[in-house]
């Protein structure tokens, strides 16, 4: 069936630029998904491939180092080839690598390691465009005004993912095997795909919204052109990143989306065997408490984007509006440290939850990156802002894998995390300064 022309609108009111949230919120929580499955069954893969924590640590950090490396050409990518098309591949490339996962463990134990890490290191080149690309939709379907809320939404998904899927796979793993959580996610990854080709749509093209609506979008700031046709171009240039990073608001910007991911990253890989080794839960115990914290996570993300739109709405500036959030959710964040210090299980949760409540209700960097990016360079300075905040996603799996193996327990780990919190604290409030959009010439 064709598509409707796109230049046939109809007049009555849509809010269209929901249902593309929503579809970013699932999309992204799948991705997360994909790493929690890891997480999640990592404790009963460490059993049957004898993994060490250092060489766990490696393995749940090795999508990281393949995502990392994908930022910068995902990001011109998305600005060449527009985002619904190369999102689309992405999510079918990850699916497969899930669900080759699931079959690798069955290889011989002193092979299944390799294959493995392999596969992750291609899941992790295949997500490396969803958050540039979650960013550069949000900054064409939103007015400014919106877009902490629509921000703070697909950015929940990482809280949302470990409260829907923790308890999944450690159910799924206990009475299936860890095999089945790669198979669970391959099957309905795919699925997902499906459904992303079928409803997301540039602005201008997409078949059910109506012009009051791009009209709503458009004077509200939202970038409804950005993958208009012939539009598109690719800017990514050496020059191109080397003007990014003499901007000191984007790179404090970048300093503390490293430090926010980092207590992301704890959260999504070592947090379940921390419940299990640390707390003396089983797999299933673990996977069902870890939903607590992971729920209070993403209670605070939407609230973080609601009350930054809210006090921009109220008259603050765009600077104030975002920093306030961010500062707040970090000092909650150091919270976790209080873990240390006690040995009630009830306690120990209470803070974990306060701790991703706080860590959900700051994580408002890529509200912040829609704000900042220069126009021409909103998918090239989304996939920067990325490289610079997953960077986390290597360094963390495998410092707290080495602290954990050196002193015997998690200790040290916490500590660890709490004080990356109290850096972005640091870098927003001293680096970044005034938060406004940038204007830069577009290199040749």
């Amino acid at each position: 069936m064709n598509r409707p022309d796109p230049s046939i609108l109809v007049e009555k009111p849509t809010h269209i630029r929901y249902l593309i949230v929503a579809m970013l919120f699932i999309a992204s929580s799948f991705s997360y998904g994909d790493r929690a499955a890891l997480a999640v069954a990592g404790v009963a893969m460490q059993k049957a491939l004898a993994l060490d924590p250092i060489k766990m640590g490696w393995l749940l950090s090795g999508a990281g180092w393949a995502y990392v490396a994908g930022q910068l050409p995902s990001g011109g990518l998305l600005d060449r080839f527009g985002s619904k098309r190369v999102y689309g591949v992405s999510i079918v490339a990850w699916s497969i690598c899930a669900f080759l996962v699931g079959l690798a463990g069955y290889a011989p134990a002193a092979i299944a390691f390799s294959i493995i890490f392999g596969l992750r290191l291609v899941a992790g080149l295949a997500q490396s465009p969803v958050f540039p690309g979650n960013g550069r939709i949000v900054a064409a379907w939103f007015p400014t005004a919106e877009r902490g809320r629509a921000s703070a939404i697909f950015n929940s998904s990482q809280y949302f993912s470990l409260a829907a899927f923790g308890p999944l796979f450690g159910w799924l793993t206990t009475h299936y095997g860890w095999h089945s959580c790669f198979y669970f996610m391959g099957v309905f990854g795919l699925l997902l795909a499906l459904f992303w080709w079928k409803l997301v749509f540039n602005v201008t093209e997409h078949p059910m919204i109506s012009r009051p609506e791009i009209d709503c979008i458009e004077a509200g700031g939202g970038l409804v052109n950005l993958d208009r046709a012939g539009a598109r171009r690719n800017p990514l240039t050496w020059a191109t990143f080397k003007a990014l990073l003499s901007q000191r608001m984007l790179v404090g910007i970048y300093i503390g989306q490293f430090c926010i991911n980092t207590l992301t990253t704890f959260f999504l890989t070592w947090f379940p065997s921390y419940l299990v080794k640390a707390r003396h839960m089983t797999i299933l115990q673990a996977g069902f408490a870890s939903a607590l914290p992971a729920l209070c996570g993403f209670v605070g993300g939407i609230l973080g984007g609601v009350l930054s739109d809210w006090l921009l709405r109220r008259g603050y500036s765009l600077t104030f509006a975002r920093k306030l959030p961010i500062v707040t959710g970090m000092l909650l964040s150091v919270t976790m440290i209080g873990c240390n210090y006690t040995g009630k299980q009830a306690m120990v949760m209470a803070l974990m939850s306060m701790a991703f409540f706080g860590k959900g209700f700051g994580a408002l960097g890529w509200t912040v990156i829609a704000d900042t990016s220069p126009k021409e360079l909103v998918g090239v300075n989304g996939g920067v802002f990325n490289l610079f905040g997953n960077l986390s996603t290597i360094t963390t799996p495998a410092v707290i894998g080495f602290l954990v193996a050196k002193t015997g327990s998690f200790n040290s780990a916490l500590v660890f995390v709490g004080i990356t919190a109290m850096v972005a604290i640091f870098s927003y409030v001293v680096i970044v300064g005034d938060i406004k959009r940038l204007e830069l010439p577009t290199p040749a």
